[in-house]
């Protein structure tokens, strides 16, 4: 997707996580997903404005990124990745999407790099054909806000946010569960927290399926963070996730979501420590 020179969304990352994993296992190309399930969830007057190139300089610039075709093709391609990593979840117990967990965007409009809700897409599409009860688990350094508002009245998603309090979005939509952090946490208190709160209440909602937005963007000097992990706390929190889905026997999709660390190849180097952390959860007891 063509940027203008000096943009902050750092685009490289994603064919460096491929780079890294294709000796690993095989990366299939995801198809785009289907614009009826995009009605669904989206405005019809956003899309219109989306497919078409009708967006204002201030819907652009709220977006965060220029208007292309390629634009589209990116958002509605990593909305079909999202739903094949939760067949694949549903199936195997776990699917991984190298992109995805756009979790800012609202039914009318897209903002913070995110363009399409993949999520609120493929879990509605789920919910219609037989699932009951979804958990969104948000562990991006930045509120799900738009996946926030579009399930506040859905008693069948269950969505849980850790993100910082004073970072971005300043005014937060309401999610199920909320755990606005200070600036600059670190490794033991991030995962504590995970351990002593967060599976504790994931656990009594009893999901059918998880959404895991794996965003490393909680590391320390990432551009928009202001969290202080390190990049073995956040495979450890990974980890831990994993763990606990494999545990109570929950399938889980993992999203990458965000990474904007000033080091690119400690932004690259985290997202794929996520997919090594799911392979070593859920198979290598396979192996043994």
């Amino acid at each position: 997707m063509p940027l203008p020179a000096g943009h902050k969304f750092p685009m490289p990352k994603y064919a460096g996580v491929r780079y890294l994993l294709e000796p690993v296992l095989p990366i299939l190309e995801p198809p785009r997903i289907d614009w009826a399930l995009v009605e669904r969830v989206h405005d019809a007057a956003y899309l219109k404005k989306l497919r078409f190139g009708l967006l204002s300089d201030k819907e652009m610039r709220l977006m965060g990124f220029p208007w292309s075709e390629h634009l589209i093709e990116r958002a509605l391609r990593a909305s079909g990745g999202t739903f094949l990593a939760a067949k694949d979840a549903l199936q195997v117990g776990l699917g991984v999407n190298l992109a995805g967990g756009t979790h800012h965007a609202y039914p009318d409009h897209g903002e913070g790099f995110c363009v399409l809700n993949d999520v609120a897409i493929v879990a509605l599409e789920l919910l219609q054909n037989g699932l009951e009860r979804i958990l969104i688990l948000d562990l991006d350094v930045h509120q799900g806000n738009g996946t926030a508002f579009i399930f506040q009245s859905d008693p069948r998603v269950f969505t849980i946010s850790v993100h910082g309090e004073r970072n971005y979005p300043f005014h937060k939509e309401r999610s199920s569960l909320d755990f606005g952090l200070a600036d600059w946490i670190e490794d033991a208190d991030y995962l504590q927290l995970l351990q002593d709160q967060v599976f504790p209440a994931a656990e009594t909602f009893k999901p059918q399926l998880i959404f895991y937005l794996a965003g490393v963007d909680v590391m320390a000097k990432d551009q928009f963070g202001r969290f202080a992990l390190t990049l073995e706390g956040v495979k450890a929190r990974d980890k831990l996730v994993f763990e606990f889905c494999r545990s109570n026997q929950i399938p889980v999709v993992s999203l990458m979501a965000g990474g904007y660390n000033k080091n690119l190849e400690q932004t690259i180097e985290a997202h794929v420590n996520t997919v090594l952390a799911a392979l070593e959860v859920f198979v290598s007891p396979l192996l043994i």
